[in-house]
């Protein structure tokens, strides 16, 4: 969902660098994994194709912060009233 983003803390040798993966359009998600001891972090659109990706060996990779937006709780919206009555 647009706004969702991931932030990858990584070990830079004597200090950290933080980078960060966004949702930017409507439709788009951000999607991880850890495949062969790297951590990939894609934007990925509705369909699945992906966007754009960032790649980091695993044994350097201090935090994976995934902060998704607030959604809106859909049980507790109210109904709608009647057009009619």
């Amino acid at each position: 969902m647009k706004g969702d983003r991931v932030e990858i803390v990584v070990d830079a040798g004597d200090t950290t660098r933080t980078y960060e993966v966004v949702a930017s359009r409507a439709g788009r998600r951000v999607e991880t994994a850890v495949r062969r001891g790297v951590v990939e972090v894609s934007e990925v659109t509705r369909n699945g194709s992906v966007v754009r990706t960032a790649r980091f060996m695993a044994t350097r990779v201090l935090a994976l912060v995934e902060q998704p937006v607030p959604r809106e709780d859909l049980s507790e919206r109210p109904l709608r009233e009647d057009p009619k009555g």
